[in-house]
């Protein structure tokens, strides 16, 4: 390889595993406000809080593996005046706990963080027990109950940020899949608002989590092709954006979703509840990715590639969808 060939290859884009910055910034918060504590279930090291115990002795509580007074003990703080961070693997979380989720925290609005790790099929050689794919079907169905999903390093941070600043019932997906960061300039979390990543008038795509780089990734594909690709984040998948959602069938020809989630339910369902009311010339194609059975055993790039959630599947669902419309 020549010296021109050498500098004109691109380096490995850098990816990281989003619980590191979580844990960072649960520990910065923890020592600018004497309110903030952590609960696990016997997940000190797979939630990453370590440190966070090291430092904060007595403000972490370990219930073992109980989820479900795990839940309740952070709507029992919570109700005492702290600002509970509640973390588990997220299928059990969610799974095991749903009627405390329900009651204790969304229903009684007490503003606990569950913090839902290692979600989606980052789990992926533990088979469908411990894939979290069912979360966002489960909790889209509780009224009052945020879920937040941020896509990197810099939006993990937000997402804890917010839930100090403006403690609020809700629910954070903390990736264990790594992923690289985001485009420098990207718009920061908002509550209830879908982030324009990079604009386009022909397609739009959504992501959120682990799809949303390889939506973009996507995208960069679809303009080598003379496709405009518009790409949105759907971090805060609710409370739910709407008229970004409206605005992208009105002022694009197709729409493709991709989440790391069962498509009942999720991130695909929403879209398209949305599209459905519109008026019949603003109703576009959806083509939505994800996950419409239990997942085989599998290492996570895997069963991201044997479910059309790669860069590669996005742009083709993306080109199918334009020819339907």
């Amino acid at each position: 390889m020549t010296a021109v060939d050498e500098a004109s290859v691109a380096p490995p884009v850098e990816t990281f595993d989003n619980r590191v910055p979580f844990a960072e910034e649960l520990i910065e918060q923890a020592r600018r406000d004497p309110r903030v504590v952590a609960v696990c279930n016997d997940s000190v090291g797979s939630s990453n809080l370590v440190a966070f115990r090291e430092e904060f002795p007595d403000r972490l509580i370990n219930v073992g593996i109980a989820e479900q007074d795990l839940v309740g003990v952070g709507a029992g703080l919570a109700n005492a005046g702290f600002v509970p961070f509640v973390c588990g693997a997220a299928p059990f979380l969610t799974g095991r706990s749903l009627e405390q989720v329900k009651v204790d925290v969304a229903y009684s609005q007490l503003p606990v963080t569950l913090c839902g790790m290692s979600p989606g099929m980052a789990y992926g050689e533990l088979g469908p027990t411990h894939h979290s794919v069912e979360d966002f079907s489960w909790l889209r169905a509780l009224p009052g109950l945020d879920i937040v999903v941020p896509a990197d390093r810099e939006q993990t941070r937000q997402a804890v940020r917010n839930a100090v600043e403006m403690p609020r019932p809700a629910f954070i997906r903390v990736g264990r899949f790594k992923v690289p960061d985001l485009p420098k300039g990207t718009p920061r979390l908002e509550r209830g608002r879908i982030q324009t990543i990079r604009k386009g008038s022909d397609v739009t795509l959504i992501g959120l989590g682990s799809t949303l780089p390889r939506a973009l990734a996507a995208a960069d594909r679809l303009a080598a092709d003379g496709v405009s690709a518009r790409v949105l984040n759907a971090a805060y998948l609710a409370p739910l954006d709407v008229a970004t959602i409206e605005a992208a069938a009105r002022e694009t020809r197709a729409i493709v979703t991709a989440e790391e989630a069962n498509v009942s339910g999720g991130v695909g369902a929403a879209v398209s509840a949305v599209i459905s009311g519109l008026e019949s010339s603003a109703r576009v194609p959806i083509e939505i990715l994800g996950l419409h059975e239990f997942a085989p055993t599998g290492s996570t790039g895997f069963l991201l590639e044997r479910y059309g959630l790669t860069e590669e599947s996005i742009a083709e669902a993306a080109k199918a969808a334009l020819t339907r419309g």
